[in-house]
């Protein structure tokens, strides 16, 4: 029921796997399925709040820089994580019917981030769904650069943690056969991302616009808590697994990321009701190895030599390798 199941690709399809063998037990899990416009309301929400505090530190001017560092890192890496969940179910059109509303959603939740995520994000996302852990295709695999410069030190673990947000971009030029990132929708989402920066920087001055970005990059790297969700999700904690759950407090502001094995199973089900998929097939998703703490493994991948960027993908290459074995001594 567990164990990874691959293609000649590498790709991880135990997902597709366990999503028929839950359909077929509990039909009525598609009642999950739909759309929570909830989910724009807290949208709104965090866009207000995220300017009022950058309006704010903007008025006390640059040398208040100390300020927007230590409120980035309280306040404004939890609100932008958040913004990052809504783009990723926006991207899912699980927030509304109407696919340019969920498009529009997204870039209004990417507005506090001060740099274009969203329509970048939603290029490249959809493959990493259905090519799970296949290197040409899934930009969530570290490149092979990545691996072999960080290897199992610790610093630069550290260090790769920390600059994150800008590593994940430069691995979108290795990916094959996906969807052109400079399209429309992403001029958009770059216009619109310019044009708000430009009016933050005009009436409130550089230390508003710096808490904004500042915000940005805690909430996906900077050696963050929360960027141990990055670990989190597909790297090697478990045998014939390879994804993870996070099941910790951290889970209330993050909107429910850390059901990650719910999601890649349905992806059709919004982030508000994914615990209800969890209660509702428990004997699915009860036996997975799971985590309960982003510090602690922040804090294990750093200093733990056996983790690397190579566990990334361990699991689903070793499922591949006995797989093959399997297939070739039945033939």
């Amino acid at each position: 029921m567990n164990g990874i199941s691959v293609t000649a690709q590498g790709a991880d399809r135990s997902h597709v796997e366990r999503r028929r063998q839950i359909l077929e037990k509990y039909p009525q899990v598609r009642a999950l399925f739909g759309r929570d416009p909830v989910t724009f309301k807290i949208t709104a929400g965090i866009f207000l709040g995220q300017f009022l505090i950058a309006a704010w530190l903007g008025w006390l001017g640059l040398s208040y820089w100390w300020l927007s560092l230590i409120l980035a890192i309280c306040v404004g890496a939890f609100a932008n994580h958040a913004n990052f969940v809504i783009i990723h179910d926006a991207i899912h059109n699980c927030v509304f019917e109407s696919p340019l509303a969920n498009k529009w959603t997204a870039i209004l939740a990417d507005l506090p981030n001060a740099f274009p995520t969203a329509m970048g994000f939603r290029c490249y996302h959809i493959k990493h769904h259905s090519h799970l852990s296949a290197y040409d295709y899934d930009a969530d695999i570290p490149s092979h650069w990545e691996v072999e410069w960080v290897g199992d030190s610790a610093w630069r673990k550290a260090a790769w943690l920390f600059g994150f947000p800008a590593i994940q971009l430069a691995r979108l030029s290795r990916l094959k056969g996906t969807v052109p990132i400079m399209g429309k929708w992403t001029y958009i989402n770059i216009a619109v991302i310019i044009a708000f920066d430009l009016f933050i920087l005009w009436a409130f001055g550089p230390n508003a616009l710096l808490y904004l970005f500042l915000s940005f990059w805690f909430s996906v790297g900077g050696l963050h808590p929360l960027s141990a969700r990055w670990l989190q999700e597909h790297f090697a904690f478990g045998p014939d697994q390879g994804t993870f759950d996070y099941y910790g407090p951290l889970n209330k502001l993050a909107l429910n990321i850390g059901y990650h094995n719910e999601h890649h199973d349905f992806h059709e089900i919004p982030w508000t009701r994914l615990p209800e998929l969890k209660a509702m097939a428990p004997e699915f998703y009860d036996t997975l190895r799971c985590h309960r703490s982003w510090v602690a493994l922040l804090v294990t991948f750093i200093f733990d030599p056996t983790y690397s960027l190579g566990t990334r993908s361990e699991n689903v290459a070793q499922a591949a390798e006995r797989d093959a074995t399997v297939a070739a001594a039945a033939e």
